[in-house]
């Protein structure tokens, strides 16, 4: 709200003007082809050179778009994360994954523009957007945490392979600054591979690329975060999580997790 009261009072009517414009391309987000830089303008009631005064094109607007949902999403898995105590990073992790499956499950349209559009894929070639993602970062800052706690093997970059290694030298990945030390930099390539596993995941059962009752059950799922404890070193961890994982992905009940329901 500081930042707010610094602004003038034509930029405080330009950004009202801007989350006017993010709330309503918003809403056209689930109608497939829906989003166009002239359905927005239709939608506010303005011609659509008006709205060019705003976003240069589609991408632009887009990219506005996804970064909201983003920031969203982030909120939600936040507040996943912080349904657990602070000092249970793998209770907190567990949580916050269940909690984007839900989400995506529940919103697959906006699923799909923040993390599978071919514009904002494109986007993802600006480092600084790449590296700043909202819940991004909330899962990256939960597996500093988690090897913080556990220390577990970290790869050594000379171990890796020579391409893995100078991308790690500079990497474009959603990281608070300062937030690893310089001899646990191999410990993105674990991260990496982690976030691949989950988001790979939850895109086969968005997209229903999987058997639909393998989906309805949360089995790959479960089976990923398995896989996952697994990478951390920390399977012996399990048994207390299983009753949660079984519970939120609804295993107990025989429910698909997705429908908006529940905690996350």
């Amino acid at each position: 709200m500081a930042e707010q009261s610094t602004l003038s009072r034509r930029d405080r009517q330009r950004q009202a003007t801007m989350d006017e414009i993010v709330a309503a391309a918003r809403t056209l987000v689930p109608e497939p082809g829906g989003l166009t830089l002239r359905a927005v303008a239709q939608k506010m009631g303005i011609t659509a050179p008006a709205l060019y005064r705003y976003v240069s094109n589609l991408q632009d607007l887009v990219e506005l778009v996804a970064l909201d949902i983003d920031r969203e999403a982030a909120g939600l898995l936040e507040r996943a994360r912080d349904s657990q105590p602070a000092d249970d990073p793998a209770a907190r992790i567990v949580c916050a994954s269940i909690a984007f499956r839900r989400w995506a499950l529940a919103h697959r349209a906006e699923f799909s523009l923040v993390f599978a559009n071919p514009v904002t894929a494109g986007s993802c070639q600006n480092r600084e957007e790449f590296s700043s993602s909202p819940s991004g970062l909330v899962f990256t800052a939960l597996l500093v945490q988690l090897w913080e706690r556990y220390r577990f093997p970290v790869p050594a970059l000379s171990d890796l392979d020579p391409d893995v290694a100078e991308a790690l030298a500079d990497p474009a990945f959603p990281m608070p600054p300062g937030a690893l030390p310089p001899e646990a930099r191999g410990l993105l390539w674990t991260f990496m591979r982690s976030w691949a596993s989950l988001y790979g995941t939850v895109t086969l059962e968005v997209f229903g690329h999987l058997d639909p009752s393998v989906i309805e059950s949360g089995a790959m799922f479960r089976t990923m975060l398995e896989d996952q404890a697994r990478l951390f070193g920390i399977t012996d961890e399990l048994p207390r999580l299983q009753p949660m994982i079984d519970r939120e992905t609804g295993r107990e009940t025989g429910r698909e997790t997705g429908r908006g329901t529940g905690r996350g």
